[in-house]
């Protein structure tokens, strides 16, 4: 059988299915073969990609790599204008994480979002890694429940996940422990570079399994410590500019869960009632859907405070750190 010709601009996308990248005017085999490599192996991968990051890894010039990119936009139907209608209809396919914490849910509109970045970020013993081992845990439960039915990965970058804390949350919600650990899939990062390999290569594994939550424990601990001085902050900026847009980018593609944690610094100026501020400047701040400060309170609670999200108010919730996991404050 011929192989399907290569789509081009005259053609009627929207009847075409099943192309794959080799149908793109200008990728031929040596360049389909070094794109799949890079985990470039369908349309929408490379419509959602930035030139230079196509021509770099292709070997293909930059003019080239955007006429590539054009044509899969085109295909997969992004990149163009909609109306507002079109996008609430969208918006549908958006599901809902629970944080097992009832106040807390409500607080981000019903729990955290698929196809956005959600940041928790405060002091050290402000609960960050006991959420996001909570969520981890909720993710493989059916989404009738709260959770998403999936399989999870985490980028476990300080060394802070266990096994046996999972154990305790799974047992919990009644769920078998064993399972819940087989769904939970780990990688520790070294450094920062790792960390951005380990964000590029989660593309791999949700082809294997059914990836609807990413976690990064912590996003920014690695920069901090390795990008140190003015002299290196612009560098340290730029890494981490791309590692936001290739998480939110596996967010969007496979409609899925992003939770980072961030660290703080000391900050002479007063942010949010506390002199606290998050790690990652403006590069964070604007990348991040939905921020979330967290701070200790009396008694094992924690103030959840939501102070930026595109269409929620700011406000705070009462969380409780238990044996069992997280849970409304009382």
């Amino acid at each position: 059988m011929a192989k399907e010709k290569k789509i081009d601009d005259t053609e009627d996308l929207t009847e075409k299915k099943n192309l794959t990248i080799e149908d793109l005017p200008g990728v031929g085999e040596a360049t389909a073969d070094k794109l799949r490599e890079n985990g470039y192996d369908d349309i929408m991968q490379i419509a959602v990609a930035s030139p230079k990051d196509l021509a770099d890894i292709s070997g293909i010039a930059e003019g080239a790599a955007v006429k590539i990119i054009a044509a899969a936009r085109k295909y997969a139907d992004v990149g163009n204008f909609e109306t507002g209608e079109e996008i609430l209809q969208r918006r549908k396919e958006v599901l809902k994480l629970s944080t097992g914490a009832q106040g807390l849910d409500n607080l981000i509109g019903g729990g955290l979002e698929t196809q956005s970045i959600t940041e928790f970020f405060g002091e050290f013993g402000s609960g960050k890694t006991q959420i996001m081992l909570q969520l981890a845990v909720n993710a493989t439960i059916p989404k009738e429940q709260g959770g998403l039915d999936s399989d999870v990965l985490i980028i476990d970058t300080e060394n802070t996940f266990r096994p046996e804390r999972v154990i305790q949350m799974a047992r919990a919600r009644n769920l078998d422990p064993d399972e819940t650990l087989k769904r939970i899939h780990v990688a520790r990062a070294y450094n920062a570079h790792h960390q951005i390999l380990l964000a590029e290569k989660a593309a791999e594994i949700a082809k294997e399994f059914p990836i609807k939550l990413l976690i990064v424990d912590s996003l920014t601990s690695h920069f901090r410590s390795e990008y140190v001085g003015r002299g290196s902050l612009a560098e340290r900026q730029q890494l981490l500019n791309k590692h936001m847009h290739d998480l939110l980018k596996f967010g969007t593609i496979y409609n899925a869960v992003i939770a980072v944690t961030n660290q703080v610094s000391a900050n002479p100026a007063v942010f949010f009632g506390d002199p606290m501020t998050p790690i990652g400047g403006n590069i964070v701040g604007h990348t991040a859907t939905f921020r979330i400060y967290l701070r200790k309170a009396k008694a094992g609670k924690r103030i959840a405070r939501l102070i930026d999200s595109p269409y929620l108010p700011e406000g705070e919730a009462v969380i409780t750190l238990t044996e069992d996991g997280i849970i409304d404050g009382t």
